[in-house]
């Protein structure tokens, strides 16, 4: 056991082996055991850890390591189980933990929170944090106002890098990361930042403002968090200062917010496109897994019987030709592929504003003409397969036809779908799969047997 202890040790990562152990330790109710199984991991792993645990184990766990769990750890965990892990926690244990992280940490927790655990935790801050996570939560939700921090290190614009210095030496309180000192006016406007790199290589009789950085912007406290994280992604900030209406300075936007949005942006429109909800987690329980999954099923299932009426149509094609029915699938299957393929394009495109209205038109054609090429190629490929599974020449002339037509309709729809539902409005991740599956099946069995009526019968 202390053989397997020190491996573990030297790994320091959330591999089985130390999963197992953990488990066994909370089992045996064996608190050191447990600690220091826990100790080398990353606040981070021990998110992941209680992520992956089932309920009853998470309890034990947290009645054993409760007093361990800091901000970190918090503002790690999902959302989908942080409410249950604080609701098992000490209420001092929460109220310490929470004095230690940046405001904008503390909004990020309490404002996933029902509304008697955020009065507890807002009553267990200072006074000052307090006030400034009230101000925060203010802002409206998914803004900038929500995402910033307030602790932000300012200097009069006219100070010398040696009085920049001589200040973040004698500070009393500093913000734990920080990468730019942000240059203000009497009335609290920013005019500019200079990087901690360009501060300590400059000499200390030069100017702020003559080493100050030319990606220098500012953005409004109720911007949308979704252009925070474009701003950041487009421009490579590192940080960017928060302003009011009136553009004085309010707070302060770091790389790593930012870019959490993003990865929450990129998931959402993951989980979106495959209709399972915006916030689902394999943390989740049967029946919230349940809700967030059955709306989307009814409206394929509707969608399937407008595929199947559209069959229906063709019933006594099908009966003369029983070959057709074996052959329906491919066409289906390949332009609900093709469409995938297309859409899966267009909607990133569309989140990360590549896809815009002047280039919509050249997109379409480039699609189209992609969409065209694919076609022709599988037609031809499985015309020969009809023609000689069949021995029908025109069989194979027509499901390559449908290939054809099918493809090409893919291809466009998946373009064209979700850039009509972003222009009205809807977010084309979350509806455009439906749309365009639906179009592919309808407009695949009905060329492929209408084809085959006319061609064959």
């Amino acid at each position: 056991m202390i053989e397997q202890q020190a491996a573990m040790d030297e790994e320091e990562a959330l591999d089985p082996r130390r999963v197992s152990a953990i488990l066994e330790a909370v089992e045996a109710g064996d608190g050191l055991r447990l600690r220091a199984l826990v100790e080398p991991l990353h606040a981070a792993d021990i998110a992941d850890l209680l992520e992956q645990i089932g309920p009853a184990d998470r309890r034990d766990f947290l009645a054993l390591y409760a007093a361990e769990i800091d901000g970190d750890i918090l503002s790690e965990i999902d959302e989908s189980i942080r409410e249950e892990v604080i609701e098992a926690l000490p209420q001092d244990v929460v109220a310490e933990a929470m004095r230690e992280l940046d405001t904008d940490d503390v909004v990020d927790i309490l404002e996933d929170l029902e509304a008697p655990q955020q009065e507890k935790i807002l009553e267990a801050l200072e006074v000052a944090d307090r006030v400034a996570v009230e101000q925060a939560l203010a802002y409206p939700e998914y803004s900038a106002g929500r995402l910033m921090q307030r602790e932000v290190v300012v200097a009069p614009e006219h100070w010398t890098v040696g009085e920049a210095i001589d200040f973040l030496r004698e500070a009393d309180h500093l913000p734990d990361q920080f990468y730019h000192v942000i240059l203000i006016d009497p009335r609290m406007r920013p005019k500019g930042y200079v990087t901690l790199g360009r501060l300590l290589s400059s000499r200390r009789a030069v100017a702020l403002r003559e080493i100050v950085e030319d990606s220098f912007r500012t953005i409004e406290a109720t911007d949308e968090e979704s252009d925070v994280a474009y701003i950041f992604n487009q421009y490579h900030l590192i940080s960017c200062p928060v302003v009011d209406v009136n553009g004085r300075l309010v707070g302060v936007i770091t790389i790593d917010d930012a870019m959490n949005v993003l990865d929450e942006e990129h998931e959402e429109d993951m989980l979106r496109l495959a209709g399972v909800g915006d916030e689902s987690s394999i943390s989740d329980g049967v029946l919230a897994t349940v809700r967030s999954r059955i709306p989307w099923l009814m409206v394929n299932l509707v969608t399937a019987n407008l595929a199947a009426f559209v069959i229906s149509m063709f019933e006594g094609t099908i009966s003369a030709l029983v070959a057709l029915a074996a052959l329906m699938p491919i066409v289906a299957s390949m332009g609900g592929n093709a469409g995938t393929q297309s859409l899966t394009v267009a909607v990133r495109a569309l989140a990360t504003r590549d896809l815009t209205a002047q280039n919509a038109l050249r997109v379409v054609r480039r699609e189209a003409g992609v969409g065209l090429i694919n076609g022709l190629t599988f037609a031809m490929i499985m015309g020969a397969v009809g023609w000689s599974l069949f021995g029908l020449p025109l069989l194979g002339l027509v499901l390559g036809a449908a290939l054809v037509v099918n493809l090409l309709i893919a291809a466009l729809a998946g373009v064209i779908v979700p850039l009509l539902l972003d222009r009205a409005g809807f977010d084309p991740a979350l509806s455009s799969g439906t749309f365009v599956t639906t179009m592919t099946d309808v407009f695949g069995f009905f060329a492929f047997l209408g084809l085959a009526t006319v061609v064959l019968l």
